[in-house]
């Protein structure tokens, strides 16, 4: 895949896996997912946007995974599992026990339910005759991450813990004969972990090969930190500002603004950059590297940081005692250069960062519910998100999976806010959602990106994700097709159509 894709004008939709419909209460990478994009492709859509794939832990945020390099294993569609686990598995009865094809992602019951099963069929495979040859070459290729993922997910099975800063000393600080102890005492379940990743990632790449073939590309996502409780901050303590023993001594947020006196704690590690300048980023390429395996096109998230970025105090409770502290710039994003991505740049964006963006040339975000603001009662016109003021070099939202949904931003407006908007886009109340897609389309950005939701119309109950909260109602919409109606997709391909998408 050339850097071309972003040059050109395309379209896309958003729409993450664990929000298809298919059985067991979560999104995978079965036939359903295959229907979705036949019906993008035959919408004219070029474009699939999703987010991280990693597992997810606390929170079930897709932004806070336990590994950098391993798969979500409750993506993999268990019907398919057969042709890998011989006879007795295919034999097996799979069906939903509780008709959960459609509605929200209920994640204990799916980590109570399906999790299981997977292990089931994952010891099937193990147990049974059939070759192995393309599941040890795997474990081979990717034994550099795959080896100690799937220890500290047995790990994190026994203790009932991800916390491994929680665990014993000589397992927390890694002692070699604490884990040749531990990954002795637990072979057989980190098999299995081996097993799982093997059956993503041979599902995954198929899913990938499918819908390139299609002419659908992929945008992958890219978090900018890794999680405190994940495989990565265990093995790599070097990497991030965490003491000798396994403590964190700074955690990443943002500053105090507008929306919170006390701005967002967001806990994370914090990279340790002059211990990464040591090897030339080695790391950071290779998560690149490896995400450019399962997608076509890289998003990183909070690009900004990259310049500089907010730093907590360990054992802060707010993130209003942060400083800035400066980060890699085009150190690290040099090597990025000849690869397709996308540099996530919303927020308030300083003169600094707005050159280092320029210099890595990668096309930035343009969130159109983001550009309704006014200047002493006057309705601001130069507001960089309008679509009048777009620059081709850039990827054009009506809004993100952080968003409400364009229908539910639009009913939540004041009057006078309303009332813009209409005059804008020269649209009545019932027709405004896809007067801001046309509005996007339309644009001169290279890309534009539709949230399933807004194509649908569908209300904040359809919201993925509310920053800075927890809960059931986050990352667990999903994709009901009696909700849609064919007029919908109808209308997506006209508009790409006209405007040269």
């Amino acid at each position: 895949m050339t850097k071309k894709i972003l040059e050109t004008r395309h379209c896309g939709v958003l729409m993450h896996p664990t929000s298809f419909p298919s059985p067991f209460g979560i999104g995978d990478l079965g036939s359903e997912a295959r229907q979705i994009l036949k019906m993008l492709a035959d919408s004219k859509v070029t474009l699939w946007q999703i987010l991280p794939l990693g597992p997810t832990g606390y929170g079930d945020s897709p932004y806070s995974a336990r590994s950098t390099f391993a798969g979500n294993e409750l993506l993999i569609d268990v019907r398919s599992l057969g042709k890998l686990c011989g006879e007795q598995a295919r034999a097996k009865n799979i069906s939903d026990p509780e008709n959960r094809c459609t509605g929200r992602v209920d994640y204990p019951w799916v980590y109570e339910n399906k999790m299981p099963l997977l292990k089931e069929f994952a010891s099937l495979f193990i147990n049974g005759s059939s070759s192995k040859t393309d599941y040890d070459a795997f474990c081979k290729k990717n034994a550099w991450w795959l080896d100690d993922y799937a220890l500290y997910q047995a790990l994190v099975h026994e203790f009932n813990d991800s916390r491994w800063y929680l665990w014993e000393d000589d397992l927390k600080l890694r002692k070699k004969t604490a884990l040749n102890k531990w990954t002795k005492k637990l072979s057989k379940e980190i098999e299995i972990y081996k097993v799982l990743q093997f059956f993503f990632y041979s599902q995954w790449d198929d899913l990938h090969v499918y819908a390139n073939s299609l002419g659908i590309s992929i945008i992958g996502d890219i978090p900018i930190y890794v999680a405190g409780d994940s495989v990565d901050a265990w093995t790599h303590k070097e990497l991030f500002k965490i003491d000798e023993n396994g403590m964190q001594t700074a955690q990443a947020g943002c500053p105090p603004d507008a929306f919170s006196e006390d701005g967002q704690l967001w806990g994370n590690p914090v990279y340790d950059w002059d211990v990464h300048r040591k090897d030339d980023f080695a790391w950071w390429r290779k998560r690149m590297e490896m995400t450019l395996n399962q997608v076509d096109i890289v998003r990183i998230d909070h690009f900004r940081g990259f310049e500089s970025y907010w730093e907590v105090p360990a054992g802060d409770k707010t993130a209003r005692n942060g400083k800035w502290v400066p980060g890699p710039g085009m150190d690290l994003l040099k090597h990025f250069q000849k690869i397709n991505v996308i540099g996530e740049d919303l927020g308030v964006l300083t003169p600094e960062v707005k050159l280092m963006q320029k210099k890595s040339g990668f096309p930035g975000m343009k969130v159109l519910q983001f550009a309704w603001d006014f200047n002493d009662g006057k309705f601001n016109t130069e507001n960089a998100y309008l679509p009048h003021n777009y620059e081709k070099n850039c990827v054009a939202y009506t809004g993100t999976h952080d968003n409400q949904t364009s229908r539910g931003w639009y009913d939540s407006l004041p009057d006078y806010y309303k009332d813009y908007v209409r005059r804008y886009f020269q649209s009545p109340d019932d027709d405004i959602v896809w007067q801001m897609i046309r509005g996007v389309i339309s644009s001169v950005a290279n890309t534009a990106i539709i949230p399933m939701q807004d194509i649908m119309g569908l209300d904040d109950s359809a919201r993925m994700n509310l920053p800075a909260s927890v809960g059931s109602a986050n990352w667990s919409w999903r994709y009901d097709p009696s909700q849609m109606q064919g007029w919908m997709m109808n209308r997506l391909r006209e508009m790409i159509e006209i405007y040269g998408r």
